[in-house]
């Protein structure tokens, strides 16, 4: 199950760097995980600061 990053999202581009496989992008006020290109490791997870991205 892919991660997904919620509303409490700060945009601050932590999730994007820490991410191996570039699954990161910015979007519309947040950031956001292409799920097909997520390998589920919790490397974003583990880097926000406000714990925006959880598997689903």
């Amino acid at each position: 199950m892919a991660y997904k990053i919620s509303d409490e999202c700060i945009s601050c581009g932590a999730c994007a760097a820490a991410c191996p496989v570039s699954a990161i992008s910015e979007g519309d006020g947040k950031y956001e995980i292409n799920p097909e290109t997520c390998i589920e490791c919790g490397a974003c997870a583990e880097t926000c600061p406000v714990g925006a991205p959880a598997q689903e």
